[in-house]
């Protein structure tokens, strides 16, 4: 097959239109071609008035493709080779392999064991999905928290109550695989082309099921409601893990254990500091949610396009460098979201974000984040960074007496103006009006008030009077760095892999997966 690149549609474009343009690249006939397939599609709006989709394809022909290839002189014109995922065979398919926590790292070290002859045994703490869902709702509605199992924890990990993205910013030959898998699994085959693949919540609590049913089906085990609390070792090789189900305790012998925890699994953190597995301190990032109206969003990025049928709702993803030093950035952006609670431990205010599939929800909401350096926590203890999230959330919960989330516009917190919004919060369980600089250390309630009029050089209307800032925003990554060597294993216990986010290795569903694969093919080939 032959590859084409950089073919340039309007944003109205149809086969015929696709058909047309395969001819004029190659200089051949209609007649000539036998199918066509999208590889690639990204949208090009850096000209508000000409708005286009760029797409790659792969083209059959029914002539002599290599003479094709032959004649013409373009980089955008080369042979398409396909590249398959080969999963190793285990050189011990009876290694016993614990995997802490369902998230993508967890699922995907799971499934990539699995498909290499080895029957893995998951822990989770929280429930199953629709249990969990019970949970989270329950907590929307009343503001009951169940520490256990909540948007943090349970099947499927927290990236089941998000947008579901799956662009990410690393380059790997394992990232087909994931969203191949993900496809697999339920999730839209547009994931396989699009630019800025998404899946929403509402499908991939769906997807998280069909993947722990076919990883069951192979002879793997999963443990809800379990939680991981320790490990044993023998001569520094790690010999079994402790779990904990409903208050009865359960020893599981292993040769292998999967540390796929998640960021916000800090009872845990501490548990294995406290075993002096190594873990140092890491830079991450707190701010807010900040909610627009999606019409304003689509206006600005589409400009007179806004209202294109053939267009996407839009999105954005910015950063600005500070004279102070930092930078402001927005991150995990949900179009046409909601705003979301996402504390795990009790009186302790967490926000996050989620869409739907169809991001056809009102407002269109984002992270703003001020990056934090492990020089702000005035002190050398590892987890000094968690207790740093810690006593923002506990400023938050103070302020507002419940699990409602500390609220203000824009026109508030940066133009001193007090003002009626016509944007309705979407957090749920609700939110508190009040000043935001009383929950933050100055230096990021500064650098956001700065960073919002900075973004909105680059996207006029971000700084907004009537815009809502929603905090705290906290958990964007891990605090932490369970320190891992070149066969992904700690130092200090032979056997014990940390693996996805919450170790330190990932920031986002798809590189999260990406390194629970690569654990997996390590205790694979070992």
């Amino acid at each position: 097959m032959i590859k084409i690149s950089n073919i340039k549609l309007p944003i109205a474009y149809d086969d015929s239109d696709i058909i047309k343009s395969i001819c004029k690249k190659l200089r051949i006939n209609a007649e000539q071609i036998t199918e066509f397939e999208l590889v690639k599609r990204s949208l090009d709006a850096r000209k508000k008035d000409d708005i286009k989709y760029i797409l790659s394809l792969k083209v059959k022909l029914n002539t002599d493709e290599k003479a094709v290839l032959k004649r013409l002189k373009s980089n955008d014109i080369t042979e398409f080779v396909e590249s398959k995922y080969q999963f190793s065979t285990a050189k011990a398919v009876d290694k016993k392999v614990v995997v802490v926590g369902s998230g993508p790292a967890g699922l995907f070290c799971a499934y990539t064991l699995i498909m290499s002859g080895i029957k893995p045994i998951i822990v989770e703490r929280g429930e199953k999905a629709d249990e969990r869902i019970k949970s989270v709702n329950k907590f929307f509605e009343s503001g009951i928290l169940n520490t256990q199992s909540n948007i943090q924890f349970g099947e499927g990990g927290a990236g089941t109550f998000s947008d579901g993205k799956l662009n990410t910013g690393i380059k790997d030959k394992r990232i087909k695989l994931v969203l191949e898998t993900f496809v697999k699994f339920g999730a839209p085959k547009e994931i396989l082309y699009e630019q800025k693949p998404h899946i929403g919540t509402d499908i991939l609590r769906k997807v998280v099921v069909n993947f722990r049913k076919f990883i069951e089906q192979n002879g793997g085990k999963f443990l809800f409601n379990t939680q991981f609390i320790d490990f044993e070792k023998s001569n520094g090789k790690l010999t079994s893990a402790t779990v904990i189900s409903n208050g009865t305790k359960e020893k599981i012998e292993c040769d292998a254990l999967v540390l796929a925890i998640g960021h916000s699994a800090r009872d845990t953190f501490y548990s294995l500091y406290e075993k002096q597995l190594e873990i140092k301190q890491k830079p991450f990032a707190v701010g807010v949610r900040i909610e627009h109206k999606q019409e304003l969003i689509n206006k600005i990025q589409f400009g007179k396009e806004f209202n294109n049928p053939n267009l996407p709702v839009a999105d954005y993803k910015t950063a600005v460098h500070l004279p102070n030093g930092r930078s402001v950035y927005t991150f995990c952006m949900c179009p046409g979201g909601f705003v979301v609670g996402t504390a795990s431990e009790k009186n302790r205010v967490v926000v996050n974000g989620m869409s739907n599939y169809k991001r056809d929800n009102e407002n269109a909401n984002s992270a703003l984040l001020v990056n934090v350096l492990p020089s702000d926590f005035n002190s050398d203890f590892a987890l000094a960074g968690i207790e740093f999230q810690r006593k923002i959330e506990e400023n938050a919960f103070n302020i507002t007496k419940n699990y409602f989330a500390p609220c203000q516009t824009v026109g508030s917190f940066v133009y001193g103006k007090q003002i009626k919004s016509n944007i309705k919060p979407t957090y749920k369980p609700g939110v508190t009006e009040c000043d935001l600089s009383k929950i933050f250390p100055e230096f990021i309630t500064d650098s956001l008030k700065e960073g919002i009029l900075l973004i909105d050089k680059k996207l006029k209307g971000f700084a907004d009077e009537n815009a809502v800032l929603t905090a705290p925003e906290t958990r964007s990554s891990s605090p932490v760095r369970i320190v891992r060597n070149e066969e992904f294993m700690t130092d200090k216990v032979y056997g014990i892999y940390p693996c996805g986010e919450g170790a330190g290795y990932a920031g986002g569903i798809t590189s999260a997966a990406v390194d629970g694969i690569k654990v997996a093919e390590a205790i694979v080939n070992l």
